[in-house]
């Protein structure tokens, strides 16, 4: 190995446990905001079912309330996760993740044509599970747009291509930028046949933001840390320091051959 490339692996394993603890810390936050607006609710609930009264019914004009619209081929416990390669792949890749979360964007740099090559060879299967965290830890609705649009490109057929789009193009975190659906469509145009009046309509209309919300409380019960987190074949591999893209695809290969 050039000294070059160690170098290039070492920063990328930097910059990732760097990103590990700057979730850590805002998980805390979080925490912290939600007992104290615990407490507030508990002195002052007659306000609060005053603010719930009036926004009920506001969700872009999706669909009918309590209706949750899976986008196309969504698999998995209550049709929560999109598959990506495969369905005969021996080893499945599960990833939870938000387009707003840098984390995200630095393990997608990172791991990305690796997962391409595994999956387009057959070897490896992904199931993508979208969470909204950075729009509860900073405040706006850019995660759950971004998570809704991606969805949308999924009905069309093209969430791989879309899913790199968005991390290719990734505001910095303090920056609302994907609550803007123009925005969203925008991006659509870097992806060959995305753009249609069908995904144009999806994302205005905000179709499976409900499913969006759905994925994002299955990711809170199931108690995880922070996004991303990468289960091999149901192990936590994002949490193994000595994981870099080389070990992914050699863990791949071997279960292949078994």
């Amino acid at each position: 190995m050039s000294e070059k490339n160690r170098e290039g692996k070492w920063t990328a394993r930097e910059r990732l446990a760097v990103e590990r603890e700057k979730q850590k810390t805002a998980e805390k936050r979080r925490r912290a905001l939600i007992v104290g607006t615990t407490v507030v609710c508990v002195l002052g609930l007659a306000a609060v079912v005053g603010v719930v009264a009036a926004n009920t019914g506001k969700n872009d004009g999706a669909a009918k309330a309590g209706q949750v619209v899976a986008p196309s081929g969504a698999q998995g416990e209550d049709g929560l996760a999109i598959p990506v390669g495969k369905a005969s792949a021996k080893s499945k890749l599960t990833v939870w993740e938000d387009f707003r979360c840098p984390a995200c964007k630095v393990f997608e740099q990172a791991y990305r044509s690796t997962i391409h090559e595994l999956t387009n060879a057959g070897q490896l299967k992904v199931e993508y599970h979208l969470a909204t965290i950075i729009d509860g830890n900073m405040r706006g609705t850019g995660s759950r747009n971004a998570a809704n649009a991606a969805a949308c490109a999924q009905d069309a057929g093209k969430f791989p291509a879309y899913h790199d789009v968005l991390y290719d193009n990734q505001p910095p975190e303090t920056e609302d930028a994907f609550a803007d659906k123009s925005r969203l469509i925008e991006l659509a145009g870097k992806v060959d046949g995305l753009d249609t009046p069908a995904f144009r309509s999806c994302v205005e209309n905000g179709t499976h933001n409900s499913w969006v919300e759905k994925s994002n409380e299955a990711f809170q019960k199931a108690g995880f840390q922070g996004t991303p987190t990468v289960l091999l074949d149901g192990k936590n591999i994002y949490q193994d320091q000595s994981m870099t893209p080389a070990k992914l695809k050699q863990m791949v290969q071997e279960a292949n051959k078994g």
